[in-house]
């Protein structure tokens, strides 16, 4: 099985590292392609309007001065020697649950390979802080993943459909099990802050935070808050279904 790594938090990250263990549990063929910097929270964009460049930084393993999309463009229409068998984007520093996976560039890794026809998994760990470190339990999805991966592999997955998964911010002994999810909801408080640079010229980030949800029983966000892995498939098809019959009545 020949399988292409790629992230979005950047070729030297801790968590690709971890990844590409768990990855060698699964097969010796195993491709990195990752972007040169973080793109966290660049979705699932594209680089159309700059030249991507590549740069080999050791076997088998690629830098692109792009986004998760680029990687996984350049490690299968150009790097690889033939297609992969699975995507494998993260390990995520942090969980990409509810409306986060719109934003995440670790689920448009494996969204791009779902749309070439590839098996493709995203894998991320939630965190906590201490101080202000960022402390991430890469051990958790470690010491779980591999045996969660090969079961996914083995089971079938219609086209168009890629898998989510979450680890708890745990340590593996504390982890309660696996569940099957659905995509949960957020309460986003997002706002300008504005600043000033040396010269009194101002900028600004786009910052955010979040109301406390609970999360309903059967969602990535109870998963999460309750130390289960998480595991949601997640479609490319966004048609809201339901609502075609109704809105052809409405023009009709």
């Amino acid at each position: 099985m020949r399988i292409l790594l790629t992230n979005d938090d950047g070729i030297h990250a801790e968590g690709l590292a971890s990844l590409e263990r768990i990855a060698r549990t699964l097969s010796d063929d195993v491709w990195v392609v990752a972007p040169e910097q973080d793109q966290s929270g660049y979705a699932h964009s594209l680089s159309i309007s700059e030249p991507l460049r590549l740069r080999k930084i050791g076997e088998k393993h690629y830098a692109v001065r792009g986004t998760p999309t680029d990687c996984v463009i350049m490690g299968t229409k150009k790097i690889l020697p033939g297609p992969p068998d699975l995507i494998l984007s993260g390990v995520n520093s942090g969980a990409n649950i509810a409306d986060d996976v719109t934003y995440s560039g670790t689920v448009a890794g494996a969204m791009e390979g779902a749309l070439l026809g590839v098996r493709s998994i995203a894998v991320s760990q939630a965190y906590s802080y201490v101080g202000e470190d960022r402390v991430v339990p890469y051990e958790t999805t470690e010491a779980l993943a591999p045996a969660l991966l090969k079961r996914l592999v083995e089971t079938p997955l219609p086209d168009g459909v890629l898998l989510n998964v979450n680890f708890p911010n745990c340590a593996p002994d504390e982890v309660e099990g696996t569940v099957v999810t659905s995509q949960g909801k957020l309460v986003h408080s997002l706002w300008v802050d504005e600043r000033r640079d040396g010269r009194g010229l101002p900028y600004y980030w786009v910052r955010f935070g979040r109301e406390p949800v609970e999360g309903k029983k059967g969602t990535d966000l109870y998963a999460m808050r309750n130390r289960l892995v998480s595991v949601t498939p997640l479609q490319l098809d966004l048609t809201a279904h339901e609502l075609r019959d109704q809105l052809t009545k409405a023009l009709s």
